[in-house]
């Protein structure tokens, strides 16, 4: 009598082998391939958005860099919702205030991320709110004081995966 051998094929041992070859086909092609393809249609950046936005609130006048905090982090895990503080350290006087702030992200497709006023009353410019972002880039803040007087900040933020078009 011959002996005989009988793989026993179970739905288990199926699943891990085809698992298996997966992952070996997979991975070579993912070594191969770009880190990041180029955002196009509408999700391409704005360049021009941008500029519009950034010299429509400064009136084409340089702000200060210093004088405003701009608190974001550089690594953004869920770009969908990035969250960014702003805040005027410039004193607030019954004469002068911060009228206006906004956070414009450089190289979203609609690069200004949100606008917020104040008054006298308000006693202090700051605010937290979350952004979009469609991939690594600046986020800036600019300030308008009642004077006229302008200030700025920037932080380049990466982002981990993209938070638009998801």
């Amino acid at each position: 009598m011959t002996a005989s051998t009988h793989t026993h094929l179970t739905r288990r041992t199926l699943v891990a082998s085809a698992v298996g070859a997966g992952a070996t086909l997979a991975l070579p092609a993912l070594a191969q391939s770009p880190a990041r393809a180029p955002l196009v249609g509408a999700l391409a950046p704005n360049p021009a958005e941008f500029k519009k936005a950034f010299d429509e609130f400064t009136g084409g006048r340089a702000p200060k860099t210093g004088g405003l905090l701009l608190d974001v982090s550089m690594l953004a895990d869920n770009p969908s919702a990035v969250p960014v503080k702003v805040k005027l350290e410039q004193p607030i006087s019954d004469t002068d205030w911060c009228e206006e702030i906004i956070v414009l992200a450089e190289l979203n497709p609609s690069p200004l991320a949100c606008r917020m006023k104040f008054t006298q009353a308000n006693g202090t410019a700051e605010a937290a709110v979350r952004v979009r972002l469609s991939q690594t880039q600046t986020i800036h803040a600019l300030a308008r004081m009642k004077s006229g007087q302008l200030f700025a900040a920037s932080q380049a933020v990466t982002v981990a995966a993209s938070g638009c078009g998801m």
